[in-house]
C-alpha cells in the first residue's frame, strides 16, 4: 500500500495515511520515550466505519471492510517505516490495538485471521481489542482465540454509565446493552483469567458521582480495569480540546482507584496536532469528502 507519514510536533506520534485500492486506512504510532521502551500501534480493520459514534470522523460512512492482508500490511510497513522491525524480540514492550477506524467484530473473519497471523510473526506482541460490542455470531471465536492466543486482550468502549445515554453517543442499534457487556466480560474473564477493560471517554457530562456509582454498581472491580480518556475532537479547529479536562479525568479516577479498580488514563499528548486521537480521522474526512466528490461528479480532484 501507498502511504504518507505525519508527525506530531513533540516527535512521539506519527499518523499513517495508507491508500489501497478505492479506500483509504489510517494508522497511529506511538513512541515512549524510546521504540525499544514502548511501542504502540493502533491499526484501522475497516476503511470507514458503518456505527457512527457521534465524536467519530468517520460518521456513517462505510467504505468497505479491509482484508487480513491490509491488516497486517499496516504493522509491517510501519514498522519498516521506522526501521524497527526487531522491536517485537528486542523491545520491552509492543501493542498492537485494533482501535483506530472501525469496529473488529463487524470484520471478524478478516480480524480473526490477522490475529493469528501477527501472533506467529510478532509471538510478544499484545493484541488488543476495543468493540462497542455489536451483537454478532463471533464471541464464541473471540473466547477461543482468546484462550489460544494469551497475548490477546479485550476492551469495550462504553463512555456512559446508561443505556439511553450512550445509544446518543453510539447510536448504532444492533449493539449489546450495558449489562450484557458486564455478562460478557465476565464469561471472558472466567475463560481466559484476564480481565477486560471498559474505556470509559469523559465528555463533561458523563462524570458525575451518579455515574461512578452505576458503573461501579455494574462492573467489580475483581473482573474489570478501566480506561479514561478525553474524547477527542472530530472538528481540526479545536485540536486542544482534549487537553483540557485531563485534572477532570483524574478526579473521576480517583473514584475508583478508591474502591480498588486498576486504572489508566490515557494523556493526548502529542497527537492532537495531526488529528491521532480516537475517532479525529482528520485525513480520512478529507478523502471521503474527495472521494464523494468523485463519485457525484464524475471528475477527478487529488487526493
Amino acid at each position: 500500500m501507498k502511504y504518507k507519514v505525519f508527525e506530531s510536533s513533540e516527535g512521539n506520534v506519527f499518523k499513517y495515511i495508507f491508500e489501497p485500492e478505492d479506500a483509504v486506512v489510517e494508522a497511529v504510532l506511538y513512541r515512549y520515550n524510546d521504540f525499544y521502551e514502548r511501542t504502540v500501534i493502533c491499526c484501522s480493520t475497516m476503511s470507514g466505519c458503518p456505527v457512527g459514534c457521534k465524536f467519530c470522523g468517520t460518521g456513517k460512512n462505510f467504505i468497505r471492510n479491509l482484508s487480513d492482508d491490509e491488516i497486517v500490511e499496516q504493522i509491517e510497513l510501519i514498522l519498516k517505516d521506522k526501521n524497527i522491525e526487531d522491536v517485537d524480540k528486542n523491545g520491552r514492550r509492543f501493542q498492537i490495538m485494533f482501535m483506530s477506524m472501525g469496529e473488529p467484530l463487524l470484520n471478524w473473519d478478516n480480524v480473526e485471521f490477522a490475529i493469528e497471523r501477527l501472533n506467529e510473526k510478532y509471538p510478544n506482541a499484545e493484541l488488543l481489542l476495543s468493540t462497542i460490542a455489536p451483537w454478532s455470531d463471533s464471541y464464541t471465536r473471540l473466547i477461543e482465540i482468546s484462550k489460544r492466543i494469551p497475548k490477546v486482550g479485550l476492551q469495550f468502549s462504553i463512555h456512559k454509565s446508561t443505556d439511553a445515554e450512550r445509544s446518543v453517543l453510539i447510536p448504532f442499534e444492533e449493539k449489546l446493552s450495558i449489562s450484557q457487556i458486564r455478562d460478557f466480560g465476565l464469561i471472558w474473564w472466567k475463560e481466559t483469567g484476564r480481565k477486560p477493560y471498559l474505556n470509559y471517554c469523559i465528555d463533561g457530562t458523563n462524570s458525575k458521582k451518579e455515574d461512578s456509582d452505576k458503573l461501579q454498581d455494574m462492573f467489580s472491580p475483581v473482573v474489570f480495569c478501566l480506561t479514561f480518556s478525553v474524547v477527542c475532537s472530530k472538528d481540526e479547529n479545536m485540536k486542544e480540546a482534549g487537553f483540557k479536562k485531563i485534572d477532570q479525568i483524574r478526579k473521576f479516577e480517583q473514584k475508583f482507584t478508591s474502591k480498588g479498580y486498576d486504572t489508566r488514563v490515557f494523556n493526548p499528548a502529542g497527537q492532537d496536532d495531526i488529528g491521532g486521537g480516537c475517532g479525529q480521522l482528520w485525513y480520512v474526512q478529507k478523502w471521503m469528502k474527495n472521494h464523494l466528490n468523485k463519485i457525484t461528479t464524475g471528475g477527478n480532484h487529488d487526493d
